[in-house]
């Protein structure tokens, strides 16, 4: 019994990660692609072709978020530098435009701070 819900979980998040990918896609990011080999020394993440990001996605029932963000962060770091993790997780009966993209406040911050221009203080 456990190699069958084994598999079947395994199935699940693969096609959550398509969903993901397909959403990505759909948003402006045309080479999103499942990255394969999940789990290998140098893993930089399930989601590739999303520049200047590691891409994590999660579709499991309890939400282990720290854990989670520090597996994206390794990957990041095997990615290069200034690659943002983020982890894309699943809402339950959602889809996946509807997941959770969590991040770092700080990698939030920046990012955010990078786009806006500059604004005088009050």
């Amino acid at each position: 019994m456990t190699a069958t819900g084994g598999r079947a979980m395994k199935a699940k998040g693969s096609a959550f990660e398509r969903e993901v990918v397909a959403v990505l896609r759909e948003r402006g990011h045309p080479h999103a692609a499942r990255a394969y080999g999940a789990g290998r020394p140098r893993d930089v993440g399930d989601v590739s072709g999303v520049p200047g990001f590691a891409v994590e996605v999660k579709a499991c029932r309890a939400l282990d978020l720290a854990g989670w963000l520090d597996e994206a962060a390794r990957e990041a770091a095997n990615a290069g530098p200034r690659t943002i993790p983020v982890v894309v997780a699943k809402r339950r009966g959602r889809g996946a435009a509807d997941a959770y993209a969590v991040m770092k406040l700080g990698d939030w911050a920046g990012m955010v701070a990078a786009r806006l221009p500059e604004v005088a203080a009050p």
